[in-house]
């Protein structure tokens, strides 16, 4: 009998629609006799968004805009205010809720989103749900791990030691290896780097930093490059704009006085990290993720302005020694000296090349035994 699993997602940053879409692509391949269904929480509650009917955008395309501009300081005061929206409209996300499981009632529900798994849980009826993070640890309270009786699956130990702690049996909570990435980290490159960097534009011996702020990239990316051209240091950048344009025009238009490519919206970040040495970017959980998956070395700033519910991934960069953790890009001098120094540079490689994270091929064999009731 084929099993229904609704996968639930949202698209605040990109990651949870991605993770969502890796497990489906894994599951098919495997020839699981499962139907997933891909459920986008947004066209589910889009009548009770409030930021919407104020501001003509919603709560998504607020964040994602905030994330563009790098306005991000207060981004805690700006969760609370969030959450507090959530729990004003929680009756009625209950209700639109039910009435959508009611259409096709699945097996089980597996929850990438944070923020509404309590609202979730309860429109249930009894259907499993199953909330696996997305994040490296939980952003307490409320944020991913709520006290309900749920399965729950997290890529760190201290992700599993906070589900404990708030009550969790250990029966109900799966460690994985790590984030959830696309199955396309997995596959070999066999394009000879030497070669594929020339073809580029790029010197094929010089250290290669691959320049990554997500989807929609970042006036950082300016600095860094600008900050990089003063410093004179022996490198090269490969330079990720996403979806913004005139970033990559702006970028194009430089003169850095050292050799870079400019790249805009791509699928193709293993290729680009192949090529590279080491990665430069926000600490986002499946930015890093897919760096180290890659085996590169990652240099990553913690200030005010980073997202609360990414700062203990510095910390877990800090205690694995996979990079170095800046107070500020403004400091990418100095980061980067210290990264290439080469016995640094060999201690995080060698540490990067360690992770072994199979979370992509772990979660089905996880979902496999709720299935059959173990």
């Amino acid at each position: 009998m084929v099993k229904r699993l609704d996968f639930v997602f949202f698209d605040a940053g990109g990651g949870h629609r991605s993770a969502a879409n890796a497990l489906k692509s894994i599951i098919e391949q495997q020839g699981r006799p499962w139907e997933v269904r891909l459920v986008d929480l947004k066209e589910i509650l889009t009548s009770l968004d409030v930021v919407r009917k104020v501001t003509g955008i919603s709560i998504e395309e607020v964040y994602n805009r905030l994330l563009k501009k790098g306005w991000t300081l207060g981004s805690g005061q700006l969760l609370a205010g969030l959450q507090l929206l959530i729990r004003l409209y929680h009756g009625g996300q209950v209700k639109l809720l039910k009435g959508f499981w009611l259409e096709s009632r699945p097996d089980l529900v597996v929850s990438l989103v944070p923020n509404f798994n309590r609202a979730l849980f309860e429109s249930l009826g009894g259907i499993p749900l199953v909330t696996i993070l997305t994040d490296l640890a939980d952003y307490p309270p409320h944020f991913w791990i709520e006290r309900q009786p749920q399965y729950l699956v997290c890529g760190t130990e201290k992700a599993a030691e906070q589900a404990y702690e708030l009550g969790h049996s250990k029966d109900r909570v799966f460690r994985t290896s790590g984030m959830i990435l696309r199955p396309g980290f997995y596959q070999p490159i066999e394009a000879s780097r030497e070669d594929e960097r020339r073809r580029l534009g790029l010197d094929p011996r010089l250290p290669t930093g691959l320049v990554l702020f997500g989807g929609e990239g970042s006036e950082w990316m300016i600095e860094i490059t600008r900050t990089l051209c003063q410093a004179g240091l022996p490198l090269q950048l490969i330079l990720i704009c996403g979806k913004n344009k005139i970033l990559k025009q702006r970028l194009e238009e430089m003169n850095p006085g050292f050799p870079v490519f400019v790249e805009g919206f791509t699928s193709e970040i293993p290729y680009y990290m192949h090529l590279s040495d080491f990665f430069i970017g926000k600490p986002g959980p499946g930015s890093i993720s897919e760096a180290i998956a890659m085996k590169l070395p990652v240099v990553v700033e913690r200030n005010i302005w980073t997202l609360p519910q990414e700062r203990f991934n510095t910390d877990w960069i800090r205690q694995n020694e996979l990079g170095v953790v800046l107070k500020s890009f403004r400091d990418i001098r100095a980061g980067l000296t210290q990264l290439l120094e080469p016995a640094n540079f060999e201690r995080y490689r060698k540490n990067a090349a360690s992770v072994n994270n199979r979370a992509v091929f772990e979660v089905p064999e996880i979902l496999a035994q709720l299935l059959e009731g173990r």
